[in-house]
Parts: structure tokens; C-alpha cells; sequence
């Protein structure tokens, strides 16, 4: 489902006996923990930087440290996805962990695809309604906004409390699983629709919306908040690509596997790559937002090493100079 977590327990429910060599786990774990520990500090940063600094509170910066948060929770899983992926039987930590990993790691994934859309019309009204942002978009409201972001994705995983869970299958070891009770009942594939909702509607959503942004600056004339726009928008797309990018094996892999009546020995194998495959790209798009702010972001840049105490680079401004409108800040 929408965190690799279930797509390696839906594997699991086709393939009971699916497994890696120990040549393939080490080069998955060797690229991960890297991941791990530059997500955690780039993130991290990302936080603190935020809320430190006041003039990067502006209200895209609040949708993007939220997202942080979201990101570190999805990291701190990875040690206990490479422990499934190394000795997924028998599961010896427990239900409640089983279940709370998977509604963790849910939660997370459906509240930064929240977050993106929600960020995207937020810059369609600033680009294209800038007099009626003004009144609509304040920090205030973004950050109850955020707060309804948050409980809408709680809600839409509280299922994965049900779907999964530690069964003993056929008398063997115990598994932490997509239940029987989820299979049977059709709530498996409850999910697995609710899940492509989240992502193709989001995406055709934020196709649209920086469409008609990027339309909307063509026929206008140059100007300096144009050029902040063009700016943000420059970022967000590429956000939003990265992101398609790092999930579209997951999704690609989890349509194959549900989809498929009879999984065939073929099909085994082609399962096995896209397990590894999606799960270093998961992490990679938990990890890779704030390397993508310091490339794209001046103002991003230049707090980040003044809150460190390093020198500005040669062609930074510095922090002070930038507390007038800049990259993501509406003029409010």
C-alpha cells in the first residue's frame, strides 16, 4: 500500500517463502543507512531552521517543515523495514509494533501527498489570486490547515490497524502480515483502491494547478514577485517530480501483485527487484527533499548557514537582507 511496508507485506502474502540473497540485502542496507543519516540531519535542519529564523516562516515553509516531520517519522522505520527484509520470520517484537509501524509509516505517506497538494493551490492562489490571498493565506490558517492535513491522514490509515497483524500461517512461525480478516473481507482491496485515489488524484490535481501557474506567469509581464513565483514554482515542481519519480516502481509493483489471480514463478522474481528497488527509492524520497531545498533555494541556503555559523557562499545574501518577500513567502 502506500508505505513499502505493506508493499513488502503484500509480497509477502503471494510469496510466503520470498527471499533475498545476503549479496543483495547488504548493497539495499549499504545505500539506506546513508539515507537514514543524511535524511535525519537534513530534515532535522529543515525543522529547526523554520521555526529559528522568522523570516523563513513564511506559509510555504510551514507546509515543507511539516513535511519534515513526516519524512524523520518514515526514517526512524527504516532500521525495522531492513529487519523485515533481513528476518521477516519469525516476527518476534510483538502485534502492537507490527500494527503501529504500518499505521505510522500510512500516515506519514498519505500526509506529504496532503501536504503537496495543499501547497500547490496554495501557490495557485498566490500566482493567479494574489489581492485574495492576501486575505486567505496567513500563517495562521496554514498552520490549522496543517493540523486538518494531519487528521485527515490519521483517518485514512486506521484501517492498517486492522489489515495487518502477527498470524501464524499453516502452523508455521509467526509473520507480521496482511491478515486473513483483511483478505477475506475485501478490506486488502479497499485499500489498494483507496491508495491510488491518493495518488492520481493529487497528481492530476497538482498538474493542473502549476499549469495554469505557469500559464498564468507567461502572460504577464516580468516582475520581482514574478520572479519569486517562478522561483517557488521551480522547486515545487521538481519536489512533486521526485516524488512520482521515487514512488512510481512502488505503484508500478503493487497494480502487478494485486492485480495478478495466479502469481507465477516469473513473477516471483520480478518481485524480488522490485522490492529492493522500491524500497531504497522510499527512503530516497524521504530523504532527498532538503538536499533539493539547498540546490533550488537561496534564502533556504543562506539561513541554514547562518543558523550553523559558516560563512555565506560567494554569491549568497545573507538572511537579514532577505526579510522581504522571498522564495515561498507571500507579502502578508
Amino acid at each position: 500500500f502506500s508505505s513499502f511496508s505493506c508493499f513488502l507485506l503484500l509480497s509477502f502474502f503471494f510469496f510466503p517463502c520470498l527471499s533475498y540473497y545476503r549479496s543483495e540485502l547488504i548493497i539495499v542496507t549499504t545505500l539506506c543507512v546513508p539515507l537514514l543519516l543524511l535524511g535525519l540531519l537534513g530534515n532535522i535542519l529543515t525543522i529547526l531552521v523554520v521555526w529559528l529564523r522568522p523570516q523563513m516562516r513564511s506559509t510555504t515553509y510551514l507546509y515543507l517543515s511539516s513535511m519534515a516531520v513526516s519524512d524523520i517519522l518514515m526514517l526512524v522505520l527504516m532500521p525495522l523495514d531492513l529487519y523485515k527484509l533481513w528476518w521477516f520470520r519469525p516476527w518476534l517484537l510483538g502485534d502492537a509494533v507490527c500494527k503501529l509501524s504500518q499505521f505510522v509509516s500510512e500516515c506519514c505517506t498519505f500526509s506529504s501527498i496532503l501536504h503537496m497538494t495543499a501547497l500547490g493551490a496554495e501557490r495557485y492562489l498566490a500566482v493567479c489570486f494574489p489581492l485574495r490571498a492576501r486575505l486567505l493565506v496567513t500563517r495562521g490558517r496554514v498552520r490549522a490547515l496543517i493540523a486538518a492535513l494531519w487528521v485527515v491522514a490519521l483517518l485514512s490509515s486506521a484501517p492498517v490497524l486492522v489489515l495487518v497483524g502477527v498470524e501464524s500461517v499453516e502452523g508455521g512461525d509467526p509473520e507480521c502480515r496482511i491478515t486473513q480478516f483483511a483478505q477475506a473481507s475485501g478490506l486488502m482491496t479497499a485499500m489498494l483502491w483507496l491508495c491510488n485515489l491518493y495518488f492520481i488524484i493529487p497528481l492530476t490535481l497538482l498538474s493542473l494547478l502549476y499549469g495554469l501557474i505557469a500559464r498564468t506567469l507567461r502572460q504577464r509581464a516580468h516582475a520581482h514577485r514574478d520572479h519569486t513565483h517562478r522561483q517557488t514554482l521551480r522547486m515545487m515542481v521538481v519536489i512533486v517530480l521526485v516524488f512520482v519519480l521515487c514512488w512510481l516502481p512502488f505503484h508500478v509493483g503493487r497494480t502487478l501483485f494485486s492485480l495478478t489471480p495466479d502469481p507465477s514463478a516469473a513473477l516471483y522474481y520480478i518481485s524480488q527487484y522490485f522490492n529492493l528497488v522500491s524500497f531504497v527509492l522510499f527512503y530516497l524520497s524521504a530523504a532527498i527533499n532538503p538536499l533539493l531545498y539547498n540546490v533550488l533555494s537561496a534564502r533556504y541556503r543562506a539561513n541554514v548557514r547562518s543558523m550553523l555559523h559558516l560563512p555565506p557562499g560567494p554569491t549568497a545574501s545573507t538572511p537579514a537582507q532577505q526579510n522581504t518577500p522571498g522564495l515561498g513567502q507571500l507579502p502578508v
